[in-house]
């Protein structure tokens, strides 16, 4: 394989594109879902394709195609499509500087899926949503979405980088409800791992249930929140949720160049000086960790937000380049010497279809020394926020999360259970607002969009706001 890519690219060069890179994917995936205790579809199979991008008279081209005997076609259609694009674009695309690799990455799972037959997997959830189901009688739903991928994929560019990297993803989502009377609630619980089937085993289908029945009933019993602005205590789940979706793409470089509301705060202080959030590929079972991003760039911790100051962005190789020439601009001269604008190695495609978008990895804030009981003890009246629902944050910084399990605290204790809160706000006040980090820490696995799908972590300690809008209805 490296031989045919080699080749390719060497193609592309002849044709006359300034850079060439070639990506190959193999996988061999199995993907089901159940709902109400019917399994409702499976698939499973072996792809593999080939992704052809070409930087051509300082635009880009791309073509993928399933074959090999099509890859020459693919790269000349690629080196064409750049050609003609050149012709409209306002400014020429450039790289930023990456390190020439050539390496072999080796996963080795806890359980390789590929050795844990389909009925086995599919007993394992039957009975998860069996269970589920059969909790209690107001339960009336329970659907469940599988998929695990495993497989390896190549990268060689016109640099003289070389990688194989092997690739392994296992995912499951379990969505249910509950009603009783005219009272209606949803929950969900999300797994993944980079390493195996291993933690599937680990933890039973009576316990992932129990614990999404549970929520379920003590949300069907709970009451609405008071609407209006309190203190809050964002659990691990919610800190996540916030870092990732409020914050996390604030600071993916393509978006704070297109004008996120960091574009005017880079180098500045925007958050209280609790606050320290990373997007970290390298971290230990994240969902989003991996050595090599899709340009072939060493994936690796990358700090955002420093003590309150923002220190740094994602990149990719284009967006990088960008910002160095912009930096002058837009960070101040005091902080230029700390703000780094390297490649971070965020650089994603969903598979060989797509082009590598900047995606986050793994996006958390560090924990501080505050145990769970301080936390709660100075809120005279204010909600603990244990798990969101969903949500969505604008490039302005405005954000609105719902919360699918949540609790009153009164003069520093937990309270009744609360339903169908949401709260909303503006990212940097929120951040502002943070007055003490619990010493405890979680990642949790999901998915992100943004026109591709992306595995990934977020998570972090539960955190403290002194003000936060909160909202429901029943």
């Amino acid at each position: 394989m490296k031989d045919l890519l080699m080749e390719i690219v060497n193609y592309g060069q002849d044709l006359g594109a300034e850079f060439v890179e070639a990506r190959e994917q193999d996988s061999d995936a199995t993907v089901f879902h159940i709902e109400d205790g019917r399994v409702e579809s499976i698939k499973q199979g072996i792809e593999s394709g080939f992704a052809i991008r070409v930087l051509a008279r300082g635009s880009w081209g791309f073509a993928t195609v399933n074959a090999q005997s099509e890859l020459r076609e693919a790269t000349e259609n690629a080196v064409k499509m750049a050609i003609i694009t050149s012709r409209r674009i306002r400014e020429p695309v450039n790289l930023s500087e990456s390190e020439v690799v050539e390496d072999r990455v080796i996963l080795k799972p806890d359980i390789n899926p590929k050795d844990i037959h389909i009925e086995e997997k599919l007993k394992l959830f039957s009975r998860l949503n069996d269970y589920v189901l059969n909790y209690d009688k107001i339960i009336r739903s329970c659907t469940i979405d599988y998929a695990d991928i495993t497989g390896k994929k190549w990268y060689v560019n016109s640099e003289g980088t070389v990688i194989e990297q092997d690739v392994l993803y296992v995912w499951s989502r379990i969505f249910a409800t509950a009603r009783k009377g005219e009272v209606f609630a949803s929950n969900r619980e999300e797994l993944g791992s980079t390493k195996g089937f291993g933690f599937l085993k680990e933890t039973s289908a009576e316990t992932i249930g129990e614990r999404l029945a549970e929520r379920l009933i003590k949300q069907i019993k709970a009451k609405t929140p008071k609407g209006g602005s309190f203190p809050v205590v964002l659990g691990s789940d919610v800190t996540g949720t916030f870092a990732h979706e409020a914050f996390g793409h604030l600071a993916e470089a393509d978006l704070t160049i297109s004008g996120s509301v960091l574009a005017k705060k880079l180098g500045t202080r925007i958050a209280s000086p609790l606050v320290t959030i990373y997007d970290d590929g390298t971290i230990e079972r994240g969902f989003g960790s991996f050595k090599y991003d899709d340009e072939g760039v060493k994936s690796q911790k990358t700090v955002l937000l420093k003590d309150g100051y923002v220190v740094g962005l994602m990149y990719d190789r284009e967006h990088s380049a960008k910002m160095q020439k912009l930096e002058n601009l837009m960070v101040p001269t005091e902080m230029i010497a700390q703000f780094n604008a390297k490649p971070t190695g965020n650089a994603r495609a969903e598979d060989f279809r797509s082009p590598p978008l900047i995606r986050m990895r793994n996006t958390y804030i560090i924990p501080r020394d505050y145990n769970f009981e301080e936390l709660l003890e100075d809120i005279n009246f204010g909600y603990y926020l244990v798990s969101f629902r969903g949500g969505q944050a604008n490039l302005d910084g405005t954000f609105q999360v719902g919360i699918q399990e949540a609790y009153e605290v009164v003069n520093g204790e937990l309270g009744e259970p609360v339903r169908n809160v949401s709260i909303s706000g503006n990212t940097l006040e929120t951040l502002r607002q943070v007055d003490a980090v619990g010493k405890d820490f979680e990642l949790r696995s999901g998915r992100c969009g943004k026109g591709q799908v992306a595995y990934v972590s977020d998570g972090g300690p539960p955190i403290r706001v002194r003000n936060l809008i909160v909202g429901g209805a029943d």
